[in-house]
């Protein structure tokens, strides 16, 4: 699930003239956001063989009291998917892959929401799953991954390190499939991109602010806006934002200093807990993307998550700390944020997490 040559992630190419004729362009444009409405952008075939709980479809809220300088400005609420997090559209599609290749289990390295979406999506297939973790992860989070029968093993290293174990283990075990973020992932987690024109009425954000962990969903919509002009249903492209904790910032330090290669930061520690990726496999697509849309990426510390984090909730959004960096980057935006329409992603649910919630 990587390229034997440099080792990088492995990005999916379509055929976007044989999307075009697929979709039936009205009937499509007036069908009610969810997940599954985008399957011709996605690499599946037989639809009667999806993997599917209702994924998808999450809220996006008007928050324009927040950032009274924006001329819009939208929270993409995917706390609302089945387990919590954006995570189960990646999943929808990995366990979807797992079955129609007649695989028994799941392996995945994670950082919490992950691990538990996956967990899910296996046990609703039918399918056992093993989910190697590292010691940063909240204790609700191992909790959701036990609920779904999960076997759980911890690591004393990071997430990177837990990564390896897991690949290592499925190179062994022929009928074990690799869950994570590779790219059946990130073609899943594409439909976040998607629904935001869809439930904007096809028309495009000046910006979307993205939390950065290993870079996979900042790519994946910006791919989703990509495709979305390429088969002609938009006709512009948003600014992409990305924002990493300022103790796990490999990204951000890339793009300050114009590097082409990511330095890896071992054993990240940050209340963000869930983007505390040291060595991000899509990293390099994240900053990609940020520099293609002639974006931005920056840091915000622990405590302006929390603070972040505690704003949403008393308007009426609960989010894990992870879930609020994109609202922290938002607000430290500022001026440049000014009469734009802004989306920010709020990715985990507030249970998740309780972290300084007494």
């Amino acid at each position: 699930m990587r390229c034997p040559k440099c080792n990088s992630a492995l990005d999916a190419e379509y055929d976007y003239k044989s999307i075009q004729r697929t979709i039936l362009m009205d009937e499509f444009m007036r069908e009610c956001p969810n997940h599954w409405k985008y399957w011709a952008f996605m690499p599946v075939g037989d639809l009667s063989r999806i993997v599917t709980m209702g994924e998808g479809g999450t809220p996006l809220i008007d928050l324009t009291r927040l950032l009274p300088h924006a001329k819009k400005f939208f929270v993409k609420y995917e706390a609302a998917n089945p387990t919590g997090s954006f995570k189960d559209r990646g999943s929808a599609l990995e366990i979807t892959k797992a079955v129609i290749w007649g695989r028994k289990r799941a392996v995945i390295a994670s950082t919490g929401n992950m691990g538990s979406s996956v967990a899910a999506f296996a046990a609703f297939a039918r399918l056992k799953s093993r989910i190697i973790i590292p010691e940063i992860v909240a204790q609700n989070k191992i909790i959701q991954m036990k609920a779904y029968s999960a076997e759980i093993e911890l690591t004393s290293g990071d997430y990177a390190y837990a990564m390896k174990i897991a690949e290592n283990q499925v190179r062994s075990d022929p009928e074990s499939f690799l869950a994570g973020d590779y790219p059946w992932r990130c073609e899943g987690t594409k439909t976040v991109g998607f629904e935001i024109a869809d439930q904007m009425y096809w028309r495009v954000p000046d910006a979307v602010i993205v939390p950065i962990g290993n870079g996979t969903l900042l790519w994946s919509v910006w791919k989703a806006f990509r495709e979305l002009m390429i088969t002609g249903i938009t006709d512009a492209l948003p600014r992409m934002i990305g924002v990493q904790a300022e103790r796990c910032g490999p990204v951000v330090r890339a793009w300050e200093e114009q590097f082409n290669t990511i330095v890896p930061i071992k054993d990240p520690r940050t209340v963000a807990s869930a983007i505390a990726c040291g060595d991000p496999i899509d990293g390099l697509l994240a900053l990609k993307a940020i520099r293609e849309s002639e974006g931005v990426c920056m840091r915000v510390t622990d405590e302006e998550i929390l603070m972040a984090r505690d704003e949403l909730g008393s308007n009426g959004v609960f989010v894990e700390p992870s879930g609020a960096v994109a609202f922290a980057g938002a607000k430290k935006a500022g001026d440049s944020l000014d009469q734009k329409t802004v989306v920010c992603i709020a990715t985990g649910h507030g249970l998740k997490d309780m972290y300084g919630i007494e």
